[in-house]
């Protein structure tokens, strides 16, 4: 018997924004919508016009954008899901960014003039990290 995967999902208000900066944040590519199926649904009956909305000059569904590490590998994927209210407390759950041997300041100011904002920075031992939040606010380090 093999083991599960395991899909993380945003909550957030505007999808296809955030998984645009979450994919040039982590070097992943935004997962693409077939516009043919996304019509053929509408066609259906299964979908209607208000489901949908146009991002980059592309009809995508309005509710949900997704960002792979690898084109077309499926996994890992980060969903990142429409909610009506905007976030109003501390995650639960963050993302840590491991940036390997890359330059954490430099990236760090790059998150920041990309939108980003920087909550605190942390040490243990010799780690060291900086918790963020992206542009809806969601937490995460670097």
């Amino acid at each position: 018997m093999s083991g599960f995967s395991v899909q993380v999902v945003i909550d957030c208000q505007d999808p296809h924004v955030l998984a645009d900066w979450w994919a040039e944040t982590l070097r992943w590519t935004v997962e693409p919508q077939d516009e043919a199926f996304i019509r053929s649904m509408i066609d259906q009956g299964f979908a209607t016009d208000a489901d949908t909305r146009r991002h980059e000059g592309k009809l995508v569904w309005r509710e949900g954008a997704a960002i792979n590490a690898a084109e077309g590998d499926g996994s890992p994927r980060i969903y990142f899901q429409q909610v009506p209210e905007s976030k109003s407390a501390k995650n639960r759950l963050h993302l840590d960014v491991r940036t390997g041997d890359e330059d954490t300041a430099a990236i760090r100011d790059a998150l920041v003039a990309r939108g980003a904002t920087v909550l605190h920075e942390g040490r243990q031992g010799p780690h060291t990290w900086v918790t963020l939040a992206d542009p809806e606010g969601n937490e995460f380090c670097v």
